[in-house]
Formats: structure tokens, C-alpha cells, sequence
């Protein structure tokens, strides 16, 4: 009984339950190994520390290019330029225009008004929509109020060139804002209209960028350039550039005799060469003024007023001045 409790004594106490675990959980041989430390927040560099939060790595947020509503978008400026080629009566658009509006206004109002036919709509044209416009009225509708208005105001020319601003001027602000907006600073809030009139500003979006406003200004001079310039030079008259008589010889009679001899043979030589320097400077600056109007318009930041709208009636309206102003100094186109 003794050597039996002995024994019983004696016997091996059950390991301890760390010893027990299966080596993956850092038991090696029987033995525990020594668990790693790992960094605690604290113990970061303090360059660490000192990283901007702007420079942390975020993921990568997918930037919807929205081509098929762009790609109708940018066809309009094409449909335009061919009616106006060919000749097209502009009563005749506005009246299918307004036809087409007569549609789609009831359609857009039951589509808020019933989930039913919203499914159902979403489903055919969905894709030509942004998500801020499927709880709000569809940029479409604004898009055709924006073209009737400009064809029954406007002159032709000017109504022709504000709806491919609206078509490829906006679309090229918003493509190259989306492409290279984080890499350059947000516009300001507001700009001045007039210099010393601190109360007369501009709104402009924040949420646009300075690549998105100098491709719609770029996009817009071309557009002035291009279609005055070579699709329909109908304004020549107005555009074309003219020293005022008497400017050269009043220059010569001022500068000194070496330098005034330099402005003579300077103004001889380019009469001589039968170049239209007067048109290319007057088409010059009609594409800075238009390509300010432009990207000044795509940027105005007007409340709950749709782009659609507001870009082609301020573009064509502000051009439509400036010819005014031209015909005031120059005479009629």
C-alpha cells in the first residue's frame, strides 16, 4: 500500500496547458518559442508621425467616365454643325424639339411619381443618367430648353457655336477634370466681375477643378476660332483688324528717327506680304474672349440651375455682346 501510493505520488503531474499547444501556436519541441513584438503605435518614427494626412494611402476611388452619356453629348455638336451646313431651318428644329419635350416632361414626372415605371425607365436609359438625376429632374429636359432657347433668340451663327460649347466644350471640362482635376487646385468660390467693385463677383463651383476650366476655355476657343474662322466666315467685317489712320505716322512722328525709320519699313514689309495679319488678330482675340466665356460659364456655380441650361443661353448671350461691341467700333458685320 505504501510502494502503491508512492507510486501514485510519484507519477507525472499533467503538463502545464502552454505546453500543450500544438506548435503552430509557438510551441517548438515541446519548448515555447518567444512571441515577436510587434510595433505599437508609439514606437513609429516621428517623420511617421509627421506624414500629412493627405499623403496616406487611401484606396483608389473608380471614377465613373459616364461614355455613353458623353458620347450622346458630344454628337449633338456634329448633328448641329451639319444642319447648319445643309442649310437647316432653325423653326424646324425647335418645333421636333419641342415635340420631343412634350414626351419626355410627362415621362420624367412619372418616373418620381411612380417606382414602377422608374424601374422600368431606369432600365431602358438608366445609363444616360447620373445618380444625382434619378431622384431630380433629368439633365435631358434642360439640355432641349436650353437649345429652344438659343435657336429662337440667338442669331444662327451664335446659337450654332453656344451649343457646341454646351456639346464638347462641357464635355471636355468634365473628361479632363475627372483625368487631371487631383492634380491641380479647385477654383475659387468667386471671382471678380468688375476690378474695385468688391461686391460684383462671379459664384464659381469649388467642386470643379483648374484642368476641367482650362479645357473648356481651350475647347471653347477652338470652337470660336474654327467655326468663324473656317466653317462659316460670316463675320469677317467685324473681325477683321485695322490700325486706326494716322496711328503710323503719328508713331513715327513720336519715336526717335532710327526708330521710327524701323516702324515704317516694319509696316511696308507686311503690307507687301498681302498676309491677313489684321484676321488672324481679330480671330485671335475673339478665341481669348470666347474661350473666357466659355470656361467661365461651364464653372458659374448657379444654385439648382442645371448646366445644360445655363452654359448655352450665358455663352451665346455674352458672345452675342461682344459682336454688339464690335459693331459698335467697327459698323455691321
Amino acid at each position: 500500500m505504501t510502494v502503491e501510493s508512492h507510486e501514485s505520488s510519484s507519477s507525472p503531474s499533467p503538463r502545464p496547458a502552454a505546453a500543450r499547444l500544438p506548435a503552430s501556436d509557438g510551441v517548438a519541441n515541446g519548448s515555447p518559442l518567444r512571441q515577436r513584438k510587434r510595433p505599437s503605435s508609439s514606437s513609429r518614427p516621428s517623420s511617421d508621425l509627421a506624414r500629412p494626412a493627405s499623403r496616406a494611402r487611401s484606396p483608389q476611388q473608380t471614377v465613373d467616365w459616364e461614355i455613353p452619356r458623353k458620347t450622346l453629348h458630344s454628337s449633338i455638336g456634329f448633328l448641329t454643325l451639319y444642319l447648319y451646313a445643309s442649310n437647316g431651318n432653325p423653326r424646324n428644329v425647335v418645333i421636333a424639339l419641342s415635340l420631343a419635350l412634350a414626351v419626355i416632361v410627362p415621362c420624367d414626372i412619372l418616373r418620381l411619381r411612380s417606382s414602377r415605371f422608374e424601374s422600368l425607365f431606369e432600365r431602358c436609359v438608366g445609363f444616360l443618367m447620373r445618380e444625382s438625376e434619378k431622384k431630380h429632374t433629368n439633365g435631358v429636359i434642360w439640355y432641349i430648353v436650353g437649345v429652344i432657347f438659343v435657336l429662337s433668340v440667338y442669331p444662327l451663327d451664335i446659337a450654332t457655336v453656344s451649343i457646341l460649347i454646351l456639346s464638347w466644350a462641357d464635355t471636355a471640362a468634365s473628361t479632363v477634370g475627372r483625368l487631371l482635376g487631383r492634380y491641380t487646385p479647385p477654383l475659387p468660390r468667386s471671382i471678380p466681375l468688375l476690378p474695385f467693385v468688391p461686391f460684383a463677383r462671379l459664384p464659381l463651383a469649388p467642386r470643379k477643378s483648374l484642368a476641367g476650366f482650362i479645357a473648356g476655355s481651350l475647347t471653347g476657343a477652338a470652337i470660336a476660332i474654327g467655326f468663324w474662322g473656317c466653317f462659316a466666315p460670316t463675320r469677317d467685317a467685324q473681325l477683321y483688324f485695322h490700325l486706326p489712320a494716322g496711328l503710323a505716322a503719328a508713331a513715327q512722328e513720336a519715336l526717335p528717327a532710327q526708330l521710327a525709320e524701323v516702324v515704317k519699313r516694319g509696316v511696308d514689309l507686311v503690307q507687301a506680304t498681302d498676309l491677313p495679319i489684321g484676321r488672324w488678330v481679330g480671330l485671335g482675340m475673339l478665341g481669348t474672349v470666347c474661350g473666357l466665356i466659355s470656361g467661365t460659364a461651364e464653372a458659374l456655380d448657379l444654385g439648382s440651375l442645371d448646366d445644360n441650361l445655363t452654359l448655352p443661353i450665358i455663352s451665346g448671350g455674352c458672345i452675342w455682346g461682344f459682336f454688339k461691341l464690335l459693331e459698335f467700333f467697327t459698323g455691321p458685320a
